[in-house]
C-alpha cells in the first residue's frame, strides 16, 4: 500500500502514523507546498491524507494551492477512496461536502480530551486519551456525515463518510517528543491568544506517552477499515 500526505508545514507531519505505516510496510510520501497536485498519483493511491496547516478554507485567492486542494479532496470522495483529514484536512472534507466552515468562538490550542458520540470504532482508543487540539476554524456536520466526537468548545471534532474517509479535528497523530517545532513555528499565534508555551511543554511531557499509544491505534483501525474499502472496489 502507498500513502500519500499533503503537508503545509514541515513540523505537521504524519506524526506517529508514520511509526504505524513502518511497521505495516506501507510507503508513503509528502506533498509539501512547493509541490504539484499530481491528480492521478493522488487519486491511484492507496491511502491519501490531508494534515494541518495555518491556511483556512476561505484563503483560496490568496493561496492558490488551496483551491486545488480543496478538488482533490472532492475528487476522492466522489469516487469512494480512503482519506484522512486532520485540522485543515478535516475542514476541505466539511466544506467539499457543502457544510460551513467558519472561526470557532476562540482559538482551542492545548493537550485535552473528546466526547465521544458513539461506543466502539475508529475513534474508542481516545475515549480516555489525550489529544493535541490546535485550531481556529470549525465546521458545521456535513449532511449525510456521521458525528463521531465532540467537546466542549467544538461541537463537531470528528466525522466519517463512508468506509475509510474520516475527518479530525484534533491532531491525533501529533508526536510529542517533537512538540518544539510546534511551539516555535507557531509562536505568533500562541502570543496572540495568551497561551504559554511552558504549559504545553509541559503537557506534552506528561500526557505525550499515552496520546502516542492511542494515536497509533486509531492509525491501525483506520488502516483495516481502508483496506476493507479499498478491498469492496476491487
Amino acid at each position: 500500500m502507498h500513502c500519500i500526505a499533503i503537508r503545509h508545514v514541515a513540523f505537521e507531519d504524519l506524526g506517529v502514523f508514520g511509526d504505524v505505516f513502518r511497521e505495516q510496510g506501507i510507503s508513503f510520501e509528502y506533498w509539501d507546498c512547493d509541490q504539484p497536485r499530481d491528480e492521478q498519483a493522488w487519486m491511484k493511491a492507496d491511502l491519501a491524507i490531508v494534515l494541518g496547516g495555518p491556511i483556512g478554507v476561505g484563503d483560496s485567492e490568496r493561496y492558490p494551492l488551496v483551491g486545488q486542494e480543496l478538488a482533490l479532496v472532492q475528487k476522492r470522495l466522489e469516487a469512494h477512496r480512503p482519506l484522512l483529514g486532520i485540522c485543515l484536512g478535516a475542514q476541505y472534507m466539511a466544506h467539499a461536502m457543502g457544510a460551513r466552515v467558519y472561526p470557532g468562538p476562540r482559538k482551542e490550542i492545548g493537550w485535552g480530551t473528546v466526547r465521544l458520540c458513539q461506543q466502539g470504532g475508529l475513534l474508542a482508543p481516545i475515549e480516555s486519551a489525550p489529544v493535541l487540539h490546535w485550531h481556529g476554524d470549525t465546521f458545521d456536520l456535513p449532511e449525510g456525515a456521521t458525528l463521531l466526537a465532540s467537546s466542549e468548545l467544538t461541537p463537531h471534532q470528528a466525522f466519517s463518510l463512508e468506509s475509510g474517509q474520516l475527518a479530525l479535528q484534533f491532531h491525533v497523530e501529533a508526536d510529542a517528543r517533537k512538540m518544539e517545532p510546534w511551539l516555535v513555528g507557531h509562536c505568533c499565534e500562541l502570543a496572540q491568544a495568551g497561551i504559554d508555551p511552558r504549559q504545553l511543554r509541559r503537557d506534552a511531557q506528561n500526557l505525550g506517552e499515552a496520546a502516542a499509544r492511542a494515536g497509533r491505534e486509531v492509525c491501525r483501525l483506520w488502516l483495516e477499515e481502508s483496506r476493507r474499502a479499498l478491498a469492496a472496489q476491487a
